[in-house]
């Protein structure tokens, strides 16, 4: 069989060359950025990137999203680096994408979409406010105070703390790079070659730094060999901790569930190929496993580089994997460009990447139109910064499927007076969660006269509501239970 790109025809390729260009600059300082706020070599980011190019953009499942490190994975990755260590990323990516691999062979990826979107946008909400509130700090060039709820505590008191000629510079170049990433789509006129803003404004930060030799801090470079550690079989043993196990399950389950989404929203931005769930979500797994092994970041697929590269005009996967070659490049040729760049500009593009995925236009309109749902979406937020990010989310789907249950057993009491009796009428769904409605209803009906349940209209009666029905009737002789056929037991 003939590779694609040999069927391509040449102006499908040059769209795929500059949309993969277009990527490129795009993820680069992203991908540096998402490093240095996870507390690694920036190295470290632009291998990801380049194993998301390279090899799951290589990989069937969604032809147009670009993978690589991603802002929503930030605040997890340097709580796991911090508590166990940056020797242990490696085997917590590595058991990550072994996990993905497993979960889409065995079809769980079409399952990730059963995730309520209120936990997703609660807990991109989170990550939003804690990856704000820490990098807030490094804009000023101070030390956070530690986890995401003192960071917010603390806010109040950095301002003070900015005195002194580094923390005055590294604020105002913060606050320039976000001005820039804000005011750049809506310039008029943009610079040829429709430049990415994040590029814009680290080139300009770092210009600035440069013209005015400002006391501030860079990027520390390592070189890319240097800063890679090779995982080896012997950190197998490190996953008997309970504690990296849950590190893992936490990676695994936002790293699924936030490609997963992009895919879909990528998919309604073009007309070509749609995603096959569990294809993908073994080539996201394929990525983590090389990353783990090269001890990386871990992947995900990114809907910033994704959309930048549908709306650069790419066709193919060409312009996925071209991208990681281009970043390859970058990384082996110019190491030294890192050094250059102002830790606050990356800071600053962090801030506005953060607050990004805060859906404040979201939540007014959904509290008028589905509070329930608005509710699970804050309290899920609250719970990350509150406790972790696996346990928060936890939380928000223990609540979406309390919230569901409570919607599906609604039930209705019709109560009818008669002379000589009482009639109740019973629809909807009876389960133990309304079964305190039930028995308050009936124990409140007039005791001078018999009661006549009638269950015929119910969609479901669970055991529970049936056994507690039985009894109350035991104790009220004269009732009369019609159970329905589907309760009845077989002969």
């Amino acid at each position: 069989m003939s590779s694609p790109l040999l069927r391509l025809r040449p102006d499908a390729v040059s769209r795929d060359v500059l949309a993969s260009i277009v990527v490129f600059l795009v993820a680069v300082p992203l991908c540096v950025g998402i490093a240095v706020a996870s507390g690694v070599p920036a190295e470290l980011g632009l291998i990801t990137g380049i194993v998301g190019g390279l090899v799951a953009g290589a990989m069937p499942g969604s032809s147009l999203q670009v993978s690589g490190p991603a802002a929503g994975l930030t605040v997890l990755v340097y709580e796991a680096v911090t508590t166990h260590g940056v020797a242990t990323l490696g085997i917590l990516v590595l058991a990550t994408g072994l996990l993905q691999i497993g979960l889409g062979l065995i079809g769980f990826g079409r399952w990730f979409r059963a995730i309520s979107t209120a936990v997703v946008h609660g807990m991109l909400a989170g990550i939003g406010l804690v990856l704000i509130s820490s990098q807030l700090y490094a804009m000023a060039a101070a030390t956070a105070p530690g986890t995401g709820l003192d960071n917010l505590a603390g806010l109040p008191d950095l301002l003070p703390q900015i005195t002194g000629a580094t923390a005055i510079s590294s604020t105002w170049i913060g606050i320039g790079t976000i001005a820039v990433l804000i005011g750049w789509k809506r310039l008029p006129g943009r610079l040829p070659g429709n430049l990415p803003g994040p590029l814009v404004a680290v080139g300009l930060a770092t210009a600035a730094v440069w013209l005015f030799d400002l006391p501030v801090a860079t990027i520390e470079v390592r070189g890319l060999i240097d800063s890679m550690r090779l995982t080896g079989l012997d950190e197998f043993g490190l996953l008997t901790n309970l504690g990296l196990l849950g590190v893992i399950l936490a990676f695994t389950l936002i790293a699924s569930a936030e490609s997963l989404f992009s895919a879909t929203a990528v998919d309604r931005m073009h007309d070509g190929p749609r995603t096959h769930y569990n294809k993908e979500l073994i080539a996201q797994g394929a990525g983590n496993t090389f990353c783990g092994l090269l001890g990386a970041l871990p992947m995900t697929a990114v809907i910033v580089r994704s959309a930048a590269n549908v709306q650069a005009g790419a066709r193919t996967k060409a312009s996925r994997i071209l991208h990681g070659v281009w970043l390859l490049l970058f990384a082996a040729l110019f190491p030294a460009t890192l050094g250059m760049i102002p830790v606050a500009a990356l800071a600053g593009i962090l801030v506005h990447a953060g607050a990004k995925l805060i859906p404040v236009t979201t939540i007014p309109p959904l509290w008028r139109e589905h509070r329930g749902e608005a509710i699970v979406l804050m309290a899920t937020a609250l719970a990350i910064i509150l406790t972790d990010m696996f346990t928060g989310v936890l939380l928000g789907i223990g609540l979406a499927v309390v919230k569901t249950a409570w919607e599906t057993s609604a039930i209705r009491l019709d109560v009818n007076q008669h002379d000589d009796r009482t009639e109740v009428a019973l629809s909807g769904c009876a389960t133990f969660l309304r079964l305190p409605f039930i028995l308050d209803t009936l124990e409140a009906l007039p005791k001078d006269r018999p009661v006549e349940l009638d269950l015929s209209r119910l969609r479901h009666l669970d055991h529970a509501c049936h056994t507690a029905l039985e009894a109350w009737g035991t104790h009220n002789s004269t009732t009369k239970i019609p159970v329905p056929v589907a309760e009845q037991a077989p002969r």
